[in-house]
């Protein structure tokens, strides 16, 4: 746990806390092989076929608000470093409005970034991520290189706690093709 900074939306509300893990099968629900094609985006991966395929971008390279755009556990310290960033800027903004203006506007990245834990935990991957040190050599067949998860689908799972009774896809009900569609 780390103490309140004064540039939190809510002062004296911890920012971080002990990670709960979706179940194992929720992250498996959610996880996308990406051993498909797929091309690097900044801090992720499209699986948009037609830009995978050397196409231009339809959507603008707009890949943080594009449900091709996934994620995986090698990106999770590049994100939590986002993640530090943008509390840094909100806790210099010259007022509230505007300190307020920054977490708002970062809040759907924050909750696919705890999305990612607790699914990278769900998966028993979430050591490995943070383990990672990208100015090394990686196994980049390893899992947490290969399996990655929908942007869209990590900020709902953030939202929520882990629930026995979820009605999320199981492993064998998720539809492969949808995923890369």
């Amino acid at each position: 746990m780390c103490t309140p900074t004064p540039g939190t939306t809510n002062p004296g509300e911890l920012l971080t806390s002990d990670t709960t893990p979706l179940t194992r099968e929720q992250a498996q629900a959610l996880a996308i092989d990406l051993s498909r094609r797929s091309t690097p985006a900044e801090g992720g991966f499209c699986t948009f076929q037609p830009v995978v395929n050397g196409s231009a971008c339809p959507f603008n390279l707009d890949c943080h608000n594009c449900d091709k755009f996934v994620l995986s556990g090698a990106d999770l310290l590049y994100w939590r470093r986002k993640r530090e960033q943008w509390r840094l800027l909100a806790e210099g903004a010259p007022d509230d409005a505007t300190a307020d203006y920054l977490h708002r506007y970062f809040e759907p990245t924050a909750r696919a970034i705890g999305g990612l834990e607790k699914a990278l935990a769900g998966l028993g991957l979430l050591e490995d991520a943070l383990a990672l040190d990208l100015r090394k050599p990686q196994d980049y067949f390893h899992r947490v290189w290969s399996t990655v998860f929908r942007a869209t689908d990590l900020a709902d799972a953030g939202n929520e706690e882990p629930d026995e009774n979820s009605d999320a896809r199981t492993a064998e009900e998720a539809d492969p093709e949808q995923d890369i569609a």
